[in-house]
Order: C-alpha cells, then sequence, then structure tokens
C-alpha cells in the first residue's frame, strides 16, 4: 500500500517546557510560571508553551494514518535533543522527509520505522527525536489500518510476541498539585502513583524531610479515601534532588530509602532518578552502587533509572550495568517506535523492570500509540499522559486500553468459533 499524500500540521503538545537547569538553579515561581532567564540553548523562557507536529499520511485504500512529533518536557539537558519548536521543523519535514514518504510501499511497520527511523539529515546526523518519534507512529496507525486491525497486533505479529489480554498497570504524575491529584488516582484506583514532582531540593527537603512526611501522607490518604483492597505502588521521581540534599553521598540514601520503605509499608516504593552525577557513566555507576546497597540492607526499594538514559543504547547499557531495578523508558527520547518496542522487550529479557513512560508534555495520539505498544509488550507500568490534571492523561489511555482489550478478546472468540 502507497503513501499518496503527507501533510503536516502544527498544534499543542499536553503540558509545556521546562528549563530543568534554570529551575534546578533557583528560578522563582511566579503563578504558573517562573522568573528569571533560561540557562539551557533554545529556550526563550523558563517555562513555554508546548507543542506539536501532526504527520498525516493518506494512503491509497482513503485511511489517513496520523502520529504526532512531540518532546518531553525537560528538553535539552542531560543528552536530549534540544527543545522542539514546531517553526523549526516544519520546513524540514517538508523538503527533507516528505519526499521520501510520498509513493513509498508500506508494508510491514518494522521494515518502515527502521529506514524512516534512521535516516540522516544534511549533516549525516539523525533528525530530532521528536521528528522521528511521530514519523513512526503515524507508520505503525499506518499498518493497522491497511490491515484493518489494532496497533497492538500489529506489533505482537510482526516482533512474534503473544497477546495476554491483560491490562497493563497505569502510573499517574501529580505535577506540583501534589495533595489533590492525589485524591483524584485513589478515588479511580490508580495502580501506580503519585510521580510527586519532586524536582527541587526546598520540595524535597533536608535530609528528605518533605518527601517523607508526603509520603506519609499519601499512605494515610490511600487509607482514608480507598477502598480496603486497594494497595497502589508508591513510585516517587525525585529528579536527582536526594543527591543534592544528602551531597550525593550513596550510603547515606541508601539508608534514607531503607527507612523510607519501612515507614511506607505495605506500599511497594519505587524511587526514581534519586541521583544525577552528571554523566552517563558516572549515573550507571552510582544507581548500580545503590541498588547494591539497598539489598545489603535488606530493602525492596526499586531504584528507577531516568536521567542520562535516553535512547535504546543507553537502556541497555544501563540494563546491562545493573544500574537500578527498573528503567524508564521515556518514549519521546528514544525517537523510534521500534526502538520503544525493542527497548521494553530487552529489559525483560534480562530480569529488569520495562517502565514505558514519557511525558506529560506528549498528546492524544502518542499517549494512545503508546498504549498500544504497552499491550503487545507488557511493560511493569505505563505512564498516564499527557497534562498533569490526572483525569485527562487518565481517561485518554484507560478508556484506549479497555477498548482494545475488549476488541483483542472479540477476535480471539470469533477466531476460537471458526476453528470450532
Amino acid at each position: 500500500m502507497r503513501i499518496k499524500d503527507v501533510l503536516f500540521v502544527k498544534g499543542s503538545s499536553g503540558f509545556y517546557f521546562d528549563d530543568q537547569k534554570a529551575i534546578k538553579n533557583g528560578a522563582v515561581a511566579d503563578g504558573f510560571t517562573y522568573k528569571g532567564k533560561p540557562v539551557t540553548p533554545g529556550f526563550s523562557r523558563v517555562r513555554q508553551g508546548g507543542e506539536a507536529v501532526s504527520i498525516m499520511l493518506f494512503l491509497e485504500n482513503g485511511e489517513i494514518a496520523v502520529g504526532d512529533c512531540v518532546a518531553v518536557q525537560y528538553s535539552g539537558v542531560d543528552g536530549r535533543d534540544p527543545v522542539f519548536l514546531a517553526d523549526n521543523f516544519i520546513e524540514i519535514l517538508e523538503e527533507e522527509i516528505k519526499p521520501k514518504l510520498v509513493g513509498y510501499n508500506l508494508v510491514r511497520f518494522k521494515e518502515a520505522a527502521r529506514y524512516f527511523a534512521n535516516l540522516t539529515d544534511k549533516r549525516g546526523k539523525k533528525y530530532h527525536t521528536a521528528l522521528r518519534y511521530g514519523l513512526t507512529q503515524a507508520l505503525l496507525d499506518a499498518v493497522a489500518k491497511i490491515n484493518r486491525t489494532t496497533m497492538a497486533e500489529v506489533i505482537a505479529e510482526e516482533y512474534g510476541l503473544d497477546l495476554t489480554l491483560n491490562p497493563v498497570p497505569l502510573f499517574a504524575q501529580s505535577g506540583d498539585d501534589r495533595y489533590t491529584n492525589a485524591d483524584k488516582m485513589i478515588l479511580k484506583r490508580v495502580d501506580v502513583l503519585p510521580h510527586g514532582l519532586f524536582n527541587h531540593p526546598a520540595k524535597t527537603g533536608e535530609e528528605g524531610k518533605n518527601l517523607t512526611e508526603y509520603a506519609l501522607w499519601l499512605k494515610q490518604r490511600i487509607k482514608t479515601l480507598g477502598d480496603p483492597d486497594y494497595l497502589p505502588v508508591f513510585h516517587f521521581d525525585v529528579y536527582g534532588t536526594l543527591g543534592t540534599v544528602f551531597n550525593d553521598n550513596l550510603d547515606r540514601i541508601a539508608d534514607y530509602l531503607a527507612r523510607l520503605e519501612e515507614k511506607v509499608t505495605p506500599h511497594p516504593l519505587r524511587i526514581e532518578g534519586p541521583v544525577d552525577l552528571g554523566s552517563k557513566e558516572r549515573q550507571i555507576e552510582g544507581l548500580n552502587y545503590l541498588q547494591e546497597k539497598l539489598l545489603t540492607l535488606g530493602s525492596q526499594v526499586i531504584i528507577v533509572a531516568d536521567e542520562w538514559c535516553n535512547n535504546l543504547s543507553d537502556i541497555k547499557e544501563f540494563v546491562d550495568a545493573g544500574a537500578g531495578g527498573m528503567v524508564q523508558i521515556k518514549s519521546p527520547d528514544l525517537g523510534g517506535v521500534n526502538e520503544i518496542i525493542e527497548a521494553v522487550l530487552y529489559a525483560k529479557e534480562k530480569g529488569v523492570g520495562a517502565y514505558l513512560g514519557g511525558s506529560c508534555n506528549e498528546t492524544d495520539v502518542s499517549a494512545k500509540i503508546t498504549v498500544h505498544v504497552g499491550l503487545a509488550t507488557g511493560p511493569a507500568q505505563l505512564l498516564v499522559k499527557p497534562g498533569m490534571g490526572v483525569d485527562e492523561g487518565l481517561t485518554i489511555m484507560r478508556n484506549e486500553m479497555m477498548r482494545t482489550l475488549a476488541i483483542l478478546q472479540r477476535n480471539k472468540e470469533m477466531i476460537q468459533k471458526k476453528v470450532s
């Protein structure tokens, strides 16, 4: 099936681009934004509106497939591509990518994704991860439409996977409104919560005091609002701030986390990004030490790798080194959906928890496609996205998951009837 035409449309993403370095350096909150000047190249202010570009593929059979080019909230740091501004890239899409798309004979997703994800620009460099992400989303949607099937079934068939028809646990993120949004998560029985956005040492508190107080509040709040059988996993993202408040003393951090685990029992505890040690090599070494130290303390806290763990190659390095018990596969950072799939499967094969994440700064389109990747590959959890309001992202992803599972179950029953 050939692609007849392509359109690129500028749109909005589900959140904002934030200059993480400026925030860590003390940019002062001013209502919903921040005072001060940005320090990361590409930013015009510390917080600026998120942007997206929709790629629409017009197929010979009249179907239109869609993928969205988006980038993460904290772009331009820790080895990530720069902030994604739509106007800077639509011309590239029109002049350099469109001629390769129009007339392309699309048969299998894997082959097409590998080709387009590995295209290089005039300088011989791979295109921005946002472009590769949107392109491969659209290609996956197109192959599903050509075959009149779900995207999850396309992935399962091409990668030789069994669809288990079980929902994947969902992990919601609270943003700074961590109390009200936690209530929403509890009422809607979110599997993993609350993220927390502890992205500044002042939020985490001296020696983790504020984080501990919040975790204890959350445990009590679940007892107050939750159903008797509701026991969600606690997953806090601390953006390296434990390293800051404990002066990167990994032994002290491990002791703190072991104590925190005791306080939140019976909830399993995961800590994402406990330290940011400034380079991939040091980060791998540090997370490996921290996870091993926790094991010697008899702790079951799971360290989640995020910073410096961006693309498929990075993920394999972290997994192979045992740098944490779980790795975030941050979808927009990997670029190709094919590489996202491979990253989940690699982590699972090596016995490391695969957290299929992404960013609040994505769109409804990329969120739904992530659901299909998750249903096909079976990660430990899926990040609820886009946005920071909980309800919107949860509605998009949970409903897409349950609809798709119902379709898959129906398809299975119809096949069984034909066989019998």
